[in-house]
């Protein structure tokens, strides 16, 4: 396979560190890769202010200093709000945009237009009482997002999560034409024990469709495959990515 150059954007509550075992799989397949941290997600960051449009031009701007082109641009669940966003932002940069158990957005949508009830009703008195920030409870990340991992598992991986600017939620994203008019390459990994999102309203088919015309691949794993088997989503990210 050729060498590619694969820029890994992280989720909620996650910054690029957690993409680093991923990454290290993948550079020693001969690919150059980065894993930026999202503004919203560094310590430094207000999550007061801190909205999906600030995420977006953060991603752009490591883009622009990474001296990059032909760029597979990787999102993970949230990110896929912001490499969406990135994807209008400067296309001349990027090759394909691959999607990993990702949002896909629809003009003028939000995170929380896409997820069931019941996270928005858990994450809108959060935030009130916390200063505009949210995290995830522990059963919740236990049960729905690492339910492939043991508990030693669980507990150091949420161990590293940070909290999430809850505007990165509620802000509707800007986009020129639905991501299915869009002229870039795309692609859609389906972890298949994921199940952050319910079944019914579950991540593939309702929002990788979105797509219009994509690759679609399968992988093991659930929504923080990355934590649990890092072998498993570089080898998607691979396939995904590949042309």
């Amino acid at each position: 396979m050729s060498a590619l150059n694969i820029v890994l954007v992280h989720g909620a509550w996650h910054t690029g560190a957690e993409m680093e075992p991923t990454a290290a799989l993948l550079r020693q397949a001969g690919h150059t890769v980065l894993c930026p941290t999202l503004a919203g997600n560094r310590p430094q960051d207000d999550r007061a202010s801190t909205g999906l449009e600030d995420a977006a031009q953060s991603l752009c701007e490591a883009l622009e200093a990474s001296g990059l082109d032909n760029i597979r641009l990787v999102g993970h669940s949230y990110g896929g709000m912001v490499i969406s966003r990135a994807a209008d932002l400067m296309p001349q940069r990027l090759a394909r945009l691959v999607y990993v158990n990702a949002f896909v957005p629809q003009p003028g949508e939000c995170l929380n237009d896409m997820v069931p009830p019941h996270y928005v009703a858990m994450f809108d008195p959060m935030a009130q009482a916390s200063g505009g920030a949210v995290m995830l409870p522990f059963p919740v990340w236990r049960e729905a997002f690492i339910n492939d991992g043991d508990m030693a598992l669980a507990q150091s991986a949420f161990a590293v999560l940070n909290p999430q600017p809850y505007k990165t939620f509620t802000d509707s994203i800007t986009l020129s034409q639905p991501m299915a008019a869009c002229p870039i390459g795309k692609s859609y990994i389906n972890c298949r024990m994921d199940t952050a999102l319910p079944q019914a309203l579950g991540w593939h088919p309702r929002l990788s469709e979105r797509l219009g015309l994509f690759r679609y691949v399968e992988c093991s794993g659930s929504h923080e495959v990355w934590f649990s088997d890092p072998a498993a989503i570089a080898r998607a990210i691979e396939v995904a990515a590949r042309d």
